[in-house]
């Protein structure tokens, strides 16, 4: 059934180079919302055109600059795509999960509770947050990666697909400056491409991903940037965080998969209970990874 797919697909781990109880604190989350949305404001090294979501971030790594689209066999970047607004959205103090009770139920059995529903500014977020809003009963975490993507036998649960999500995202970068639009001819059909206009974004970008897990690595997953460490995971589950690291150096490049590996062998359950953690964050992690 759905419900494995996403364990099944990610059961192959990390691409290969090529040659306590914690109760939910409205204060606590809505001072995280509120800094990480003040964050993105004052970044020196961003502009409001160019300041990207998770899922922006995501699909720009899995871009081929020249060609402007993702690899044909990518098949795990749509979901992941999925897990980018679930995660973006708890970062924005619009969702969170139940509370986990007593016997503090695992995350992937908890619920996903619409904490705020004021509008994000972003279509495809706003879109999301309306379905998990209006749907009772709540879903959880899997259920809900697996329904935004269209990954449901039940024809009445079709509703909840958001559809041409790449093309959607690719033009939000064609509006921030990012990526130009093209048509190439692919023998017998036409495709609206994306190519790479403004490298220094990119770059950015990737030597953000690249600092997070060399130079600013911090070796304690809580007292890494929430925005940074979903990233990783997440850029991972798309796989195309190969193309952060491809241009690495042979002894970085190890060493920056190593401390991936690192991050991908913790236990959500174990993260998500300790202080200040995301729980939705963690939750997503494990629907990617156990």
């Amino acid at each position: 059934m759905m419900s494995s797919s996403l364990t099944q697909r990610r059961s192959s781990g990390l691409v290969q180079r090529r040659p306590r109880d914690r109760q939910a604190d409205p204060e606590e989350d809505d001072e995280e919302a509120r800094r990480t949305e003040e964050q993105d404001e004052e970044d020196p090294e961003d502009s409001k055109e160019t300041r990207l979501t998770l899922m922006e971030e995501v699909l720009l790594l899995g871009l081929k600059d020249r060609e402007g689209y993702t690899s044909f066999w990518n098949d795990c970047i749509s979901s992941g795509l999925r897990g980018c607004m679930l995660i973006e959205l708890a970062l924005r103090g619009r969702l969170q999960l139940e509370n986990g009770g007593v016997r503090r139920k695992a995350l992937l059995s908890r619920k996903v509770i619409c904490k705020s529903d004021a509008p994000t500014g972003d279509v495809l977020l706003d879109e999301a947050l309306k379905h998990i809003k209006e749907t009772q009963p709540p879903e959880t975490v899997q259920s809900w990666i697996e329904l935004l993507s269209g990954e449901t036998w039940n024809p009445l649960k079709l509703h909840y697909q958001l559809r041409n999500v790449r093309e959607r995202l690719a033009k939000n970068l064609v509006e921030k400056g990012v990526l130009t639009t093209e048509k190439q001819n692919f023998l017998l059909f036409d495709m609206t491409t994306h190519p790479l206009t403004n490298s220094t974004i990119k770059h950015r970008l990737i030597q953000k991903v690249q600092e997070a897990v060399l130079e600013r690595w911090v070796n304690e997953p809580q007292r890494m940037d929430k925005r940074m460490l979903a990233l990783i995971f997440l850029a991972h589950s798309s796989d195309v965080l190969e193309n952060a690291f491809a241009p690495l150096l042979d002894e970085q490049y190890d060493l920056a998969m190593k401390r991936v590996r690192l991050l991908l062998d913790l236990e959500p359950e174990t993260e998500g209970a300790k202080p200040n953690a995301n729980e939705l964050l963690w939750a997503v992690v494990a629907a990617f990874t156990k």
